[in-house]
């Protein structure tokens, strides 16, 4: 069916949303594919619905070629599910939750790794049906705190999630490749370029995980790779540890007066200045600055952590909210974020700007909680004989030539700090390079977590009751549309790679000729009687400037122009990309388009 933009429900804004912050942003709005509902959700328009058919589309087809089926499910859920796998209560402000008229809870799905499990255990009951895997295309909701950059990072969201369901590990590794293969294709006839890395499991748990991102400045995720091969989420890299140090010769520490040195910066020039060394100047290096921090669980309560960092070196928030959960032995997310000045009144022992990793200087052990009880953590680069310049928890003095492990010790080591350029591959393949990306898709392999606490059990080959080993696999089907506007635009608008576009061909009358019309409504009929999409901006009193404009603006990748060029028997054939344009003979213009569009 031809689309006719007489007719079509579309219009077009001539200036960027106030409240647009990303390019894709701006134009998936002013070109009328999508209109704000509320803070973070979206309706969506006709162009835009066609948009994300052809996307689905590909996905559906790549999931069918490895024998996935497809599934739907409701997103209005019962608590019980999620109460059984705690997440209910892991989830935290992080999901809507609301009654219903009799006081039962239920929720609006973030995931439905509960729901595919509960399937599955309603219905197979030997290893003889497995494998199995299961896939839908569903609506997702999440209370995001920060919903921004349209469809990037919304409360409300379409995603492609299936989930693997095997009798054992080896078959979870198939199933597993199977799904990264398709994710592959997918991304390719998307034409969006993704960068397979290792990631965290996060929540989600696992022994295995990788994230599939799409380079690009806006990205809020931060990789890393190196020419060697390596690329991995920055949250997922492992720092190189260096060796223990022997410290049976390494002299006492020394408490030192340092007034007015409550940053690091102050202290290193506080050190050089009376405290000279004999080998080389001191350096942010040589001082081990404790950060405190507030963990936010999902109940809501604030614990306090203490973390030892180099002094060169920044803490990365995700980092720790990544790592830290099994740290303090609870599961679901952890925001962390700064302790506050009150926070820090609860714990007079915490001197602002003088931390160090104890109280009591007269105690044979530093840290390991001491006397605050709050949990103390490293980073990995403090081992064993390193030795430090750091707070000695009294307002303007610091210990010098404290020895790790002789002098303090730690409750854990986590990954904590800012991966800098430059830093080794932690498999030896370079140095890593820093990216910023947006996560496409993240594949899971979930072992037995959810299985377990469902109870989906089968008999195995000699009719013994054993636990479903599962994968679980995402796409964000909605952030994929924004994706491919980010990386396929210009300064006039949007440039649709031609397998996702709403149609095939813009067709543009202009004059006010009727034989310009009559020959441009003729060509969209043979266009459309031939399979290919046709939007036709047959607007009768609209300036030939405006109708190029909205033709720039959609994105269309072939622009057909019947104007002036009718009167010697040719219509201009142009290409949004480039740029470029050719006269084609009216007679040959539908088999040159059809020949173009095949390829």
């Amino acid at each position: 069916m031809v689309l006719r933009l007489s007719t079509l429900f579309l219009r077009t804004l001539r200036e960027d949303p106030a409240d647009a912050e990303v390019a894709s942003h701006r134009l998936l709005l002013r070109a009328g594919y999508i209109r704000r509902a509320a803070p973070g959700i979206y309706s969506w328009l006709p162009v835009g619905l066609k948009v994300l058919a052809k996307v689905e589309n590909i996905i559906r087809e790549e999931m069918d070629s490895i024998g996935a089926q497809e599934v739907h499910f409701p997103a209005l859920l019962p608590k019980e599910p999620y109460e059984a796998t705690n997440r209910w209560t892991e989830y935290g402000d992080g999901i809507f939750r609301l009654k219903d008229r009799k006081d039962a809870d239920y929720l609006l799905a973030p995931t439905h790794e509960e729901m595919f499990t509960l399937l599955v255990k309603d219905l197979y009951n030997s290893y003889k049906d497995l494998p199995l895997n299961l896939y839908q295309i569903q609506t997702k909701y999440r209370d995001e705190a920060r919903p921004r950059a349209g469809l990037l990072r919304g409360r409300e969201f379409i995603m492609k999630d299936s989930y693997s369901f095997d009798i054992d590990d080896e078959g979870l590794d198939r199933s597993y490749q199977l799904h990264r293969a398709a994710y592959l294709r997918i991304f390719e006839r998307l034409g969006l370029e993704v960068i397979p890395v290792a990631a965290t499991a996060g929540a989600m748990g696992g022994s295995k995980s990788e994230e599939f991102l799409h380079p690009t400045e806006i990205g809020e995720d931060t990789f890393v790779v190196s020419d060697g091969g390596y690329a991995a989420n920055v949250e997922a890299v492992s720092t190189v540890v260096p060796d223990d140090i022997d410290y049976s010769d390494a002299p006492g520490a020394e408490v030192r007066d340092t007034p007015d040195t409550p940053t690091i910066e102050t202290l290193v020039a506080h050190a050089n200045a009376a405290l000279p060394r004999e080998d080389r100047e001191w350096t942010a290096a040589d001082t081990l600055k404790n950060v405190v921090l507030a963990a936010v669980l999902p109940t809501g309560e604030r614990e306090l952590v203490v973390i030892g960092v180099p002094g060169d070196r920044n803490v990365d928030l995700k980092r720790i909210e990544a790592n830290i959960g099994a740290h303090l032995s609870v599961g679901g997310e952890v925001t962390v974020e700064a302790a506050t000045d009150e926070d820090l009144k609860k714990h007079p022992g915490l001197v602002k700007g003088y931390i160090g990793p104890g109280l009591s200087l007269d105690a044979a052990v530093l840290g390991s909680k001491g006397s605050t009880g709050l949990t103390y953590l490293v980073d990995p680069r403090i081992v064993s004989g390193t030795v430090w310049a750091t707070g000695a928890n009294v307002r303007g003095k610091h210990v010098f030539g404290l020895v790790a492990s002789r002098d303090f010790c730690w409750d854990g080591v986590i990954e904590s700090v800012e991966v800098k350029e430059g830093d080794p591959a932690p498999d030896g393949s370079g140095s890593l390079r820093t990216q910023r990306g947006i996560e496409m898709g993240h594949i899971f392999q979930l072992g037995r977590k959810y299985a377990e606490a469902l109870h989906l059990k089968v008999l195995d080959q000699n009719g013994k009751l054993t636990t479903v080993t599962m994968g679980s696999y995402g796409v964000g089907v909605t952030r994929a549309v924004a994706a491919l506007v980010e990386s396929n635009r210009d300064e006039k608008g949007i440039v649709w790679p031609r397998n996702v576009s709403p149609a095939d061909v813009h067709l543009v009358a202009t004059g006010k000729g009727e034989e310009v019309f009559a020959a441009a409504e003729q060509l969209a009929k043979e266009l459309d009687a031939h399979g290919i999409g046709v939007m036709y901006d047959d607007r009768p009193k609209v300036s030939p400037g405006v109708k190029f404009g909205d033709a720039e603006l959609i994105g269309i990748p072939t622009i057909v122009v019947v104007g002036r060029g009718l009167a010697e028997g040719v219509v201009e054939v142009k290409d949004r990309a480039s740029g470029t344009s050719e006269n084609v003979v009216v007679a040959e213009v539908v088999d040159h388009l059809r020949a173009l569009i095949s390829g």
